[in-house]
């Protein structure tokens, strides 16, 4: 019996040998992606974690529900390594910060500002949260050859939600005063977005060896405002489903011409 993966509840032999896993954050939004890839079919589904198989004429990938942040991401990818698991694309939501940037854009992340307090676990922060070259040329050309508007850049990953994004529209409307100005900071410096779980991907990936790329739907533009527009919530996922699939099949192309992770 090959290696078994307590917190993921899946075997190694369970991946058949799955080179490439597409994690978004939220559970539900595995089979919307794995249909847009192909036919599919449920591994398992254990705490936030939901493992779907997905194939077409090109091969096969996983798509893994990662849950909420870079804690239980970091879990997935120790335990997704293990199995033989090399490539790693994030299929995210995130939170704009740029007036340019409008509900239903894609962000393709080039790196991370590290916020995210998981990845200090495993690099100091002078080491760069930044994508796989190869992924962000592939990801480009999904987003592209799908006709969508992206943009490329810096994304912000906070290990809270609400103050490590300097969100007021909270419990008590406090903020520490570290972190006070910080949203106007990253906006002078260029950063495109805020989400949770890209730095620690990002930081592990590289540690490990490993590829990893990220690909987030905006959700809300928060220069404009704060509340996420729920009318729109359905369509930007489609739109992320859609192009991520495409994005994968991208790769696995790549794979099939002879290259690798090394």
């Amino acid at each position: 019996m090959g290696y078994y993966a307590y917190h993921l509840a899946l075997r190694e032999e369970d991946l058949q040998g799955v080179r490439l896993a597409l994690i978004p954050g939220a559970p539900e939004r595995c089979t919307k992606i794995a249909q847009a890839f192909g036919e599919w079919q449920e591994l398992a589904f254990h705490r936030e974690f939901r493992t779907v198989l997905a194939y077409n004429a090109v091969g096969k990938i996983l798509v893994v529900s990662s849950g909420i942040g870079g804690s239980s991401l970091s879990i997935l990818l120790e335990e997704l390594a293990r199995m033989g698991v090399q490539i790693f694309l994030r299929v995210g939501t995130c939170g704009a910060i740029q007036e340019h940037i409008e509900v239903g854009d894609l962000i393709v992340s080039e790196g991370a500002v590290r916020l995210d307090g998981v990845s200090e676990h495993y690099a100091p922060l002078a080491y760069p949260a930044c994508s796989d070259y190869t992924l962000l040329w592939l990801l480009k050309k999904a987003c592209n050859e799908m006709g969508c508007r992206y943009h490329l850049g810096i994304t912000c990953s906070s290990a809270t939600f609400y103050p490590g994004q300097e969100r007021y529209d909270t419990f008590t409307g406090y903020v520490p005063r570290a972190l006070r100005g910080s949203f106007a900071e990253w906006q002078k410096l260029g950063v495109l977005n805020y989400e949770m779980e890209i730095a620690t991907l990002f930081t592990v990936a590289r540690v490990f060896g490993l590829k990893a790329g990220a690909l987030c739907g905006v959700l809300v533009n928060r220069e404009r405002e704060e509340a996420v527009p729920v009318e729109r919530v359905e369509e930007v996922e489609t739109i992320l489903a859609r192009v991520s699939a495409h994005a994968a099949t991208l790769i696995l192309k790549w794979l099939e011409e002879g290259n690798g992770v090394s």
